[in-house]
């Protein structure tokens, strides 16, 4: 897939649902019905990162999750892409973006997306044919604001915002015009996870998935 595929793929994937979960898993044995939580709850595209020593595994058991994609979280290297595409991720997202990483995704056809905090990031991007990209750390950064004013000049570029959304910001993020979707981590809280609450965790999914 050339970059510009990529970025079709993943705006069409980002456009699923206002939310992305963002998941760090401890236990494989959770990752299936949790998939399938938050896939009935209506939030399809769900990323594991790869922070854990079962992450791989998780990803495996939620790539045949029906109506669900998975995608792989935290692509720092090479290696790191085809370990997620021969887990079965459908997609991989990353921190931020090198050349050996991108060409490496576009070897794998595994679509990326690829982590930019500036105009400058979102420009070296753009300019290599990626225009869907991950605002991260999206608070950290400046938040709403900061992505309204790089949007500004360079409007046909979109986002998913990850790191520091929340409940109480994410209608500031998905009201932009340039945002298609946010990522966050609170509609799989831990002490749900250990209860097997999945139904509170479906509940959660329901209530993110509403615009």
């Amino acid at each position: 897939m050339t970059p510009q595929d990529q970025s079709r793929a993943n705006r069409d994937l980002c456009a699923r649902a206002p939310v992305v979960p963002v998941l760090v898993l401890d236990d494989a044995a959770t990752a299936r019905p949790l998939a399938e939580a938050l896939v009935a709850g209506g939030l399809p595209a769900l990323e594991v990162t790869l922070r854990t020593p079962a992450a791989l595994e998780c990803i495996r058991a939620m790539a045949d999750v029906p109506g669900g994609i998975v995608g792989a979280g935290t692509l720092l290297t090479p290696a790191d892409v085809k370990a997620a595409k021969a887990a079965g991720a459908g997609f991989g997202v990353s921190p931020g973006a090198t050349d050996a990483l991108l060409q490496a995704c576009v070897d794998e056809d595994l679509p990326i997306l690829a982590g930019a905090a500036t105009a400058t990031e979102a420009m070296a991007l753009l300019e290599k044919g990626w225009d869907m990209l991950k605002f991260f750390p999206a608070e950290a950064s400046g938040g709403a604001p900061a992505l309204k004013a790089i949007g500004a000049p360079i409007p046909q570029v979109a986002f998913c915002p990850t790191g520091g959304v929340s409940p109480a910001n994410k209608g500031d993020y998905l009201a932009l015009p340039n945002v298609v979707c946010v990522g966050g981590s609170w509609v799989a809280p831990k002490d749900r996870m250990a209860a097997g609450d999945w139904a509170g965790i479906e509940a959660l999914a329901r209530e993110a998935a509403k615009r």
